[in-house]
């Protein structure tokens, strides 16, 4: 059975610092997804001195358990945002994978280059082909961020 791992505040400072170190700074805008994502892009933002954020509305867990057969994408950014721009996705965790390759798809269709990026990477739950670009840790359990508290 996986253990409940909880993140204070301090360490996603500490997991975000290790994962900007990783990123670098060769990144035009960052693009966020929801929900779980927006903070960490926050922070990573602001370590990397990107002050353009966009945001990539996905659902994939349903509310009662389980997924969707696949991500569903509401809003996304106008390609013209995006085009010819290197773009840093980043999300708080790459579970099956599944969003995250749904969102870098659309960025490469709308002519972006996408890098990705997320504080906790499963590989043991993944369930696409290769792996985030960075990460900051590695887990198998299940992890509950300080901005989700009582969520």
């Amino acid at each position: 059975m996986p253990e409940l791992i909880v993140v204070s505040w301090e360490a996603l400072d500490e997991l975000v610092a290790r994962l900007a170190e990783r990123t670098g700074r060769d990144h035009d805008l960052v693009l966020a997804i929801t929900r779980g994502g927006l903070v960490p892009a926050g922070m990573l933002a602001y370590r990397l001195d990107l002050r353009e954020i966009l945001v990539a509305g996905a659902v994939f867990y349903r509310p009662e358990g389980g997924t969707h057969d696949a991500p569903v994408i509401g809003h996304f950014p106008d390609a013209s945002l995006l085009e010819g721009k290197r773009v840093l996705v980043v999300d708080e965790v790459w579970e099956t994978g599944e969003t995250m390759t749904e969102v870098l798809g659309r960025v490469r269709a709308a002519g972006g280059t996408p890098v990705s990026a997320v504080i906790h990477y499963k590989p043991g739950r993944s369930r696409v082909s290769g792996a985030p670009d960075h990460y900051a840790a590695t887990v198998d359990d299940w992890v509950v961020y300080p901005y989700k508290a009582g969520g």
